[in-house]
């Protein structure tokens, strides 16, 4: 379907737990926030058939996520109930990567092929203390499994931040020199409470690229028909394996080519990341609503969808969303 800015709005990502097994510090305050209780979550049925009737306003692309979506109980039966849809050409996954050397057959079993895995920091300490709780060997042991069970493409997102893991940007970048991954640079969002609770710096994509052009040059890496990279710009260094991603929300705002939209465990749509407007779906389904009165919902979702954010790096200090990432999706 395409919105009132000519964007073909063809991308969903379903979030299908508030919960998480980590506590990283820009996502929840140090005393944790309180869960949506479980009548409150939308059942899998129910985001099943959300997705159904998606389709129909031109969704194809579907990424599962969380809070941590392997933590909810059952994921590996919805995800190979979600891969049966007839009209979805590519299902995806987002995860924090502590249960997935356990999960990741059954995972792939499932018909999930991509996968991307949320890792911040190289160094135990660090990643730790960013996480609050978080082990980072088993991070390490998943990507492994992941890579050795055949998932392709593993992008490896990372949160880059001044004055905490900006010295590690290069030993981040050195993982795709021998290695098929693809390590993609995220500048940091003020999203949510955490964003008012933390001191964390802001670190812009092309001071990331500066880094890892000092160490190694990096080529513009030409994307071909049907790849999904979404708002990265891609890079590679000469003779690696994998590719560096840059997602730069904050400096290089990319939201005349946005094509997504969010729903929240709770049942909520969301056009915008960055924006606290969202459209209720829960009510209406739980009211017995028609499937033609849920897709007017939708699409109605897609026409207020807004033209741009109106956040950017000069503002960070200054606005900040409403809801926690854990309760939006990642």
């Amino acid at each position: 379907m395409i919105d009132k800015h000519n964007r073909n709005i063809n991308y969903l990502r379903v979030s299908i737990t508030d919960r998480c097994n980590l506590r990283c510090i820009y996502c929840m305050p140090k005393e944790g926030i309180s869960f949506i209780g479980h009548q409150d979550i939308l059942s899998y049925e129910e985001i099943l058939r959300i997705v159904k009737i998606a389709i129909k306003a031109g969704i194809v692309k579907v990424r599962v996520t969380g809070g941590e979506p392997l933590v909810r109980r059952g994921v590996i039966d919805f995800l190979t109930r979600l891969k049966t849809i007839e009209g979805l050409h590519d299902i995806s996954l987002t995860t924090n990567g502590i249960l997935l050397e356990a999960l990741a057959e059954e995972i792939y079993d499932a018909g999930i092929r991509r996968i991307n895995i949320s890792l911040d920091s190289l160094v135990e300490e660090k990643y730790r203390d960013i996480t609050r709780v978080g082990n980072l060997r088993m991070v390490l042991r998943g990507i492994e499994k992941a890579r050795s069970v055949g998932f392709s493409p593993i992008k490896i997102n990372v949160v880059a931040i001044r004055g905490f893991n900006d010295e590690e940007i290069v030993d981040f970048a050195k993982l795709t020199l021998n290695n098929p991954y693809q390590v993609r640079f995220i500048e940091y969002m003020p999203i949510g409470t955490p964003a008012l609770d933390n001191s964390l710096g802001y670190l812009s994509g092309d001071a990331v690229k500066e880094k890892i052009n000092n160490f190694r040059s990096l080529m513009p890496v030409l994307k071909k028909p049907g790849e999904a990279d979404g708002p990265a710009r891609i890079y590679k260094m000469e003779g690696a394996l994998g590719e560096i991603g840059l997602i730069s929300s904050m400096s290089h705002e990319f939201c005349e080519s946005c094509n997504r939209l969010r729903l929240t465990a709770d049942g909520h749509l969301k056009a915008c990341l960055l924006s606290d407007g969202e459209s209720d779906l829960k009510g209406p389904l739980r009211a017995e609503c028609s499937d033609s009165e849920l897709e007017e919902l939708i699409r109605k979702a897609i026409l207020d969808k807004p033209r741009m954010h109106l956040m950017n790096c000069h503002e960070i200090q200054r606005k900040k969303c409403v809801r926690s990432m854990s309760s939006i999706g990642g």
